[in-house]
């Protein structure tokens, strides 16, 4: 998303950069739109011609271009699942379980028995045989806890058996969530420092080196937000620094095109975002994302200005209220305060062919109150936002 009400006067201060006009986002759909359905047609064909003739292809259809577009997939929507999957950590045995668990999700709408038999069974056979290399991959001093979670997992996955057995959906799906749940815990264990070095650039921004939470009560009921620092630490740090210092309290929402966004973190006046009071100057916030295999993420370009094309990310547009940062069109990291929830839209975001990502940075999602966003328009406003949870995950600035 991009600052509202911009006079476009790019001779001017960074500040009248982010003055952008609402029908900026009418356009940007209207064309992500077009694009999306012109171009799978066209990558398709000319994918045929290369194979046919041996034509040199075009440098935007590239193979993982080609892949992601010819093989589209079931893309994960359950924001909580993909901070599951989103946690540092290389522990094969406890992903497996992980797998299998979160597949029968695929299964159970249309009560497809046998792959969720499958499924509880490959669950328990891991769990069987390697219940030893999942507690390796926690230190000495959390063993307790997670051997007592690992017997959570066993307990519920034999409960879940049962449920299966008997086509009980609703058990199934209680079941299945308190497996996650345990086992979203037990990797949480197995996460032992920060799993990069952030660059020295930033150093003078807030960085979130974990994780948080955020309760923003809002004029139609309370939201919660996971913030994910691990693959978002620049864009998670300023966020959570300005619920800290109590930015957002009172600030109202503003409704975007045809309600696929709603966006909010405009302060009173003429400042479109935060004025750092000690330096007196807007704080600027970089495009921060991270595409998975990646060590660490991409700063200061999208990717698609940078020749990668429909990229899997850690933190994906997949899920309705992932929190991203808002900027203006021409500034990647012109970004500051405001930020946006997105909507499930199956135009802008359909399996293995998401548009939005990598022209905005995602640094968490929502995980309570989707009821309550579903209903949030202009009219409403945040009366209070603060952080539950993770604090002792941020750190300051060097220079504050």
């Amino acid at each position: 998303m991009v600052n509202k009400n911009s006079e476009n006067d790019h001779s001017s201060s960074s500040l009248k950069l982010m003055k952008l006009k609402q029908s900026f986002w009418s356009d940007v759909r209207s064309r992500l739109k077009h694009w999306c359905k012109k171009t799978i047609v066209a990558m398709i064909v000319m994918t045929l011609s290369i194979n046919l003739c041996g034509a040199t292809p075009n440098p935007f259809a590239t193979d993982s271009v080609l892949i992601s577009v010819l093989a589209q997939g079931n893309a994960i929507t359950d924001p909580e699942a993909i901070l599951r999957y989103a946690l540092p950590i290389d522990n094969e045995p406890i992903r497996k379980v992980q797998d299998a668990i979160e597949d029968i999700s695929n299964h159970l709408r249309g009560k497809r028995w046998p792959p969720i038999v499958k499924d509880v069974k490959r669950a328990s056979f891991v769990l069987t045989l390697r219940s030893d290399d999942i507690l390796k991959g926690v230190n000495s001093d959390r063993q307790p806890q997670a051997e007592t979670l690992l017997e959570n997992i066993k307990t519920g996955v034999r409960e879940l058996q049962e449920a299966v057995e008997n086509k009980d959906k609703e058990q199934v799906w209680l079941k299945r969530r308190y497996v996650l749940d345990n086992i979203g815990e037990i990797e949480s264990l197995m996460v032992e420092g920060f799993p990069f070095d952030i660059p020295e650039e930033y150093a003078d921004l807030p960085q979130l080196k974990g994780r948080a939470t955020v309760e923003i009560e809002t004029t139609k009921g309370d939201l919660t937000i996971v913030v994910d620092g691990y693959n978002a630490p620049i864009n998670g740090g300023n966020f959570v620094d300005l619920v800290q210092r109590g930015f957002y309290d009172g600030l109202s929402f503003i409704d975007l095109e045809d309600s696929f966004a709603i966006q909010t973190g405009n302060p009173p006046g003429k400042e479109e975002g935060f004025i750092d009071p000690e330096t007196g100057e807007y704080r600027a916030i970089p495009l921060e994302v991270r595409v998975k295999e990646d060590e660490k993420p991409i700063y200061g370009a999208t990717l698609e200005e940078m020749g990668i094309y429909l990229p899997e990310l850690v933190l994906p547009f997949n899920a309705y209220g992932a929190v991203a940062l808002a900027r203006p069109s021409l500034d990647p990291n012109g970004g500051s305060s405001q930020f946006f929830f997105f909507k499930f839209d199956s135009e802008l975001t359909p399996p293995g062919f998401n548009l939005m990502d990598g022209r905005y940075s995602v640094f968490g999602y929502l995980v309570e109150g989707k009821d309550v966003l579903e209903d949030l328009t202009k009219k409403d406003k945040i009366i209070s936002a603060k952080v539950i949870d993770g604090l002792d995950n941020l750190v300051e600035p060097k220079n504050s």
